[in-house]
């Protein structure tokens, strides 16, 4: 993963309201869910009491950091998180956990 890459999906997950959002994506609260079969922008309005242009702008980050995934059905867009894309970003970041031999060291 390249250094954009990498900062681009650590900026989108710096946001308060962006982790709510991932929260809600990984354990839809039903009673905010307007519907069954997912959740839609308009489940994330009511969660977060945000406006729709707010919500947008903030689903917008988020695909484009690959963290979620949005479907179009009608006049609803649904989206649903993209668990490869945390996978790769915690393969990444574990790097930095481990200490590098003095041999690799520039």
């Amino acid at each position: 993963m390249d250094v954009d890459t990498r900062a681009l999906q650590l900026k989108a997950l710096a946001d308060p309201v962006r982790l709510s959002i991932v929260d809600f994506l990984r354990v839809p609260i039903q009673s905010c869910c307007v519907r069954e079969d997912g959740v839609c922008a308009c489940d994330l309005e009511t969660f977060l009491g945000l406006s729709q242009p707010t919500i947008s702008h903030h689903m917008k980050l988020l695909v484009q950091a690959g963290f979620v995934q949005s479907k179009k059905r009608g006049r609803w867009v649904y989206y649903d998180l993209n668990p490869e894309a945390f996978a790769a970003l915690q393969e990444t970041l574990s790097r930095y956990t481990a200490p590098v031999p003095l041999l690799e060291r520039r």
